[in-house]
């Protein structure tokens, strides 16, 4: 065989090679579509498994110290994985992943639990793709990472009320009514978005002095209220601004905290020093009532939002928390979530609703 005939033998077995690998990932793709087809993906239980964690956070250069706890003595707490009742969920795969949304963009929108399962999912595609080349930006309120091989931008932007907050005469005005961040909202492919926890805050981490509310302005209203009328405000901006025929639009919903033992039946404890979930598939005390805010508000709107329903599963999660033992948190943190651990499940479930 000639050097020219060499050359053509490998270049068509190359070519037969990429439709094989496109062929075996479409089946694989269509398989779990299949699987997954009217199955309720956040009903189930947590049960062990040792191939646990996806990454190790020595490993993954994104990981914020605050969601770093390298530091716990216990480790089982990565070695849970979430198990649908009537489905099994496919495996993450970073570089099915990264083929499937070439040349895309992804956006998470919110708080810092935006910026939690943000960080979770560069890590578990860093890790299919270790060498792969990478992009890294991190400003306020815009950061991205970019996987330059393939052209997958993953955008994380911060805003914990979607709604603007305003420097008026009086002083900080959160305004119920209005979005101008959104700007940056358009043109993704992907969009998750997330607020809550920030609605709750008062006091010195409160970010406003007084809510405008139309032409009223408030000192304060009830923040359940409040998060109705900001929320509202949100689904009127995506059913004018999104074009969900070409982005896919998710809530991430409610994440929980873990502050009063009493809500899983043990009042003198908190995250602190849990080490392992809550069995079963009910939290004792049932679902935040912000849960219900949110699917009064979904179920309004004229475009379709996949609500990824991450609370019960989350609840179950006391075991989860950085706690004390968070490398940028002073006390006790049973709000955010160690990196490896419980958003990846979250990125699971969100890796598993794109295929559905």
């Amino acid at each position: 065989m000639g050097f020219n005939s060499q050359i053509l033998f490998y270049f068509f077995f190359f070519i037969a090679s990429l439709d094989f690998i496109q062929e075996t990932n479409a089946s694989e793709y269509n398989e779990s579509r299949l699987l997954m087809k009217g199955c309720n993906l956040f009903q189930g239980k947590w049960v062990f498994d040792p191939s646990y964690p996806f990454y190790l956070p020595s490993k993954c250069p994104f990981v914020d110290p605050e969601f770093d706890c390298h530091g716990r003595p216990d480790k089982q707490y990565l070695k849970y994985a979430w198990k649908p009742d009537a489905c099994s969920l496919p495996r993450f795969n970073g570089a099915s992943f990264l083929g499937k949304w070439r040349g895309k963009k992804i956006m998470f929108v919110g708080d810092s639990l935006s910026l939690n399962m943000w960080e979770s999912l560069v890590c578990m595609i860093h890790a299919s793709v270790p060498n792969s080349k990478t992009t890294y930006v991190r400003r306020d309120p815009l950061s991205f990472v970019n996987f330059e091989q393939y052209g997958v931008t993953l955008y994380v932007y911060r805003t914990p009320y979607f709604v603007d907050i305003v420097r008026e005469k009086v002083s900080a005005v959160l305004h119920l009514n209005s979005i101008n961040g959104g700007k940056a909202w358009k043109g993704m492919d992907v969009l998750i978005f997330n607020s809550w926890h920030w609605w709750t805050h008062k006091g010195k981490s409160q970010a406003w002095d007084y809510i405008r509310d139309g032409s009223a302005l408030h000192k304060d209203m009830n923040r359940l209220l409040a998060y109705y009328k900001g929320l509202s405000t949100w689904a009127k901006w995506v059913d004018t601004n999104v074009d969900t025929t070409k982005t896919k639009v998710f809530f991430q919903g409610i994440s929980p905290t873990h502050y009063e033992g009493r809500e899983w039946n043990q009042p003198k404890r908190s995250c602190n020093g849990e080490l392992q979930p809550l069995s079963g598939s009910k939290y004792p005390v049932g679902s935040p009532p912000a849960t219900a805010i949110v699917n009064t508000i979904l179920g309004k709107m004229r475009k379709p939002v996949y609500l990824l329903d991450i609370t019960t599963l989350s609840q179950l999660r006391k075991d989860a928390h950085p706690s004390t033992y968070s490398a940028d948190h002073s006390g006790n943190d049973c709000s955010h979530w160690c990196l490896p651990g419980l958003p990846d499940s979250w990125n699971q479930l969100l890796y598993a609703a794109l295929l559905v």
